[in-house]
């Protein structure tokens, strides 16, 4: 922690609202944007540009671009794509009702699997279908964008959910339902399972789930020597890369196998999530938190390399429509 506390001295937390249902909040999808931005090549980077903004008007997609007006052009390209990653938590907004019932999935953004914790190990609950259609449409919306016959206007839609997915997948919450006694059907991928004491007012209550979701704004809160958004966003993203280096998790991307993505993190939820530690009810302690970071950092970095790679090697190489 002391290294991105020398990295985040003087910065003021400006944000950031998450709601339950939202896999990493609004920074933690724009890590991963900014980290998979690093891994693309200008080629790349110009046909993604392209075809997100021929996205469908009522999408708002291409909009968005404009609010980087004043920027410059490459600065204006790095954020319009840094916020890419999020569109698909924004089309919740209900004041919009065109685009939310166009758009909005709420079951694209998880992808269960049903498990029983015994003796610290999962242990699969066989006669109960997986929750969630997140892998499903992950892997469809890859396809969707290495189809050459495909619209660009189609091609954007499917672009912006492969990064909000792929980010989603790498939290461990987003990928587990994990069944006990006080919650037999499933425990809502630790929206269940409260941090607060038992008794405290709905509107004050805190969950696993939002534990995980705003991890980074929590522990490298903004301070004022950022100036700006993005500056944190790089400092954070830029430590991130230094911890875990793309060389040293090259060997782990495991690029098209979109089903190991899901499944290494689904194995992380007994090992370092529930783990013996995590007590119902109570803020878990330091050191709980302290691993629960090293591991959020390790997912996002690994999220953003993953999904960066996987745009090069299909935007990378040639002109797209």
């Amino acid at each position: 922690m002391d290294y991105y506390r020398k990295l985040a001295i003087g910065i003021v937390l400006t944000l950031l609202f998450v709601t339950p249902a939202a896999a990493w909040d609004e920074v933690g999808h724009k890590i991963t944007g900014y980290i998979a931005w690093q891994r693309m090549s200008p080629t790349a980077r110009d046909n993604v540009i392209k075809i997100l903004r021929a996205a469908p008007e009522d999408s708002h997609l291409s909009a968005f671009y404009m609010n980087y007006g004043v920027s410059p052009v490459e600065v204006r390209r790095l954020e319009y794509f840094m916020l890419v990653p999020t569109w698909a938590d924004i089309v919740r907004d209900r004041d919009f009702p065109v685009r939310f019932k166009t758009y909005h999935r709420s079951n694209w953004h998880y992808a269960d699997t049903f498990w029983r914790q015994i003796d610290g190990k999962a242990q699969i609950i066989t006669d109960r279908k997986g929750d969630g259609q997140g892998l499903i449409k992950l892997i469809e919306f890859d396809k969707v964008m290495r189809d050459p016959a495909v619209p660009a206007p189609e091609k954007a839609i499917a672009l912006a959910w492969f990064l909000h997915i792929g980010g989603d997948l790498h939290q461990p919450l987003h990928t587990s339902g994990r069944h006990t006694d006080r919650e037999p059907t499933g425990d809502l991928g630790g929206n269940l399972f409260l941090l607060t004491p038992e008794g405290t007012p709905r509107e004050q209550q805190e969950n696993l789930h939002w534990f995980w979701d705003n991890i980074v704004p929590r522990n490298i809160p903004m301070t004022p020597a950022d100036q700006s958004e993005r500056r944190y966003l790089e400092f954070v993203s830029n430590a991130m890369m230094h911890r875990y280096p793309f060389d040293a998790l090259k060997d782990s991307l495991k690029l098209g196998d979109l089903t190991a993505w899901r499944q290494e993190t689904f194995e992380l939820a007994p090992v370092a999530v529930f783990t013996p530690d995590l007590v119902r009810f109570q803020t878990p302690y330091a050191e709980y938190r302290r691993n629960a970071f090293r591991v959020a950092e390790r997912q996002l970095t690994l999220a953003g390399y993953r999904m960066g790679e996987t745009l090069e090697q299909i935007f990378g190489n040639a002109q797209q429509n």
